[in-house]
């Protein structure tokens, strides 16, 4: 199934959770088809509410009831799940984690007198390579799950920033808690996957990761985590690691990649964070970022009112347009 979190034109305070149909044309509200049902009382409820929950809906979607079909063009959609459990974003995309130290080496070259010999004397100290511990080991960082945005939301830079970005990804949302999940069971605690972009405010970020403490507000500010346009659940996908990955800018390609190139996988990262605790139903585990798949890998950088589409096949197209205040506030 395709399911959403929506809200309908005309009530723009009561949250849905439906179900895409028709090739994405037709919503079906869940929650109106079932009102009594707290499996469609949110997203969160109903991916608690297993297989059950989830059979239920797809009973729903093939009597589809004509009282609580919509047309897609009069609802909204928001993030598919507005207030993740968690939000952790890997690094399961080595290469693009290799070519960004390249590029930060290029940046800090660009200065000197001969940026060309600068790049090569700094990449030859070995201050830009990248740490054998991401592939050994899934690396993550925790993410604020309460700052996710979604489709059609405007983006804007945070105070003190001027250069934002993109970063082009996909993300498993977890379906089922488990400790100490063993790699043969990993498969079965993802419900599905969604679109992720977990967007950078870059001149920041480069000014406060000098501190050695991480990005901080680079990466974490209102808005920063957007999700959607929907979650695909995970028997809708032959092979999530085969899909192709694109990024637009007003219409004109800009990254494009796949999931091939993923050194770890989700069921691998499953594994490791069920370590000594728990995953729990509704956790979002991001991929990290497609090689190529941002503005800062490609040295080009976005505009205000740029328009983006981050689009993951067989899942669909999360666009959002890019704020960016002359002042920087």
């Amino acid at each position: 199934m395709r399911l959403v979190t929506f809200v309908r034109e005309n009530q723009p305070n009561r949250q849905s959770v439906g179900a895409l149909l028709d090739e994405d044309s037709t919503v079906l509200d869940l929650t109106a088809a079932a009102p009594d049902e707290g499996a469609f009382a949110s997203m969160q409820a109903l991916i608690e509410s297993g297989d059950a929950g989830l059979g239920r809906a797809q009973e729903l979607a093939g009597h589809r009831p004509d009282s609580s079909l919509l047309p897609r063009a009069g609802v909204r959609l928001l993030s598919p799940l507005p207030r993740p459990a968690r939000l952790r974003d890997c690094g399961l995309f080595i290469a693009h984690l290799e070519s960004g130290l390249r590029e930060l080496a290029r940046r800090q070259s660009a200065a000197a007198e001969d940026p060309a010999a600068e790049f090569e004397r700094l990449m030859a100290s070995g201050r830009f390579d990248l740490n054998p511990l991401f592939r050994e080991r899934v690396m993550y960082y925790t993410a604020d799950h309460l700052s996710v945005s979604g489709p059609e939301d405007v983006i804007t830079t945070p105070v003190g920033a001027q250069e934002l970005d993109y970063e082009l990804e996909f993300a498993a949302v977890v379906g089922r808690t488990g400790r100490e999940v063993k790699p043969g069971a990993a498969g079965e605690h993802i419900f599905g996957y969604t679109v992720f972009n977990d967007w950078s405010a870059r001149d920041l970020q480069m000014v406060l990761m000098r501190a050695g403490v991480g990005p901080c507000e680079g990466k974490d500010f209102a808005g920063s985590n957007t999700l959607g346009p929907c979650i695909v659940t995970r028997d809708e996908l032959t092979d999530p690691y085969s899909l192709t990955m694109t990024a637009r800018v007003n219409g004109q390609e800009w990254s494009r990649g796949g999931t091939d190139g993923m050194e770890h996988s989700f069921e691998d990262a499953v594994v490791q964070l069920s370590r000594d605790r728990a995953v729990h139903a509704g956790d979002v585990i991001g991929s990290g970022t497609v090689p190529s798949g941002t503005g800062f890998d490609l040295a080009r950088s976005l505009s205000d009112g740029d328009v983006v589409e981050l689009e993951v096949e067989g899942i669909g197209v999360l666009r959002n347009t890019v704020r960016i205040p002359a002042n920087g506030s």
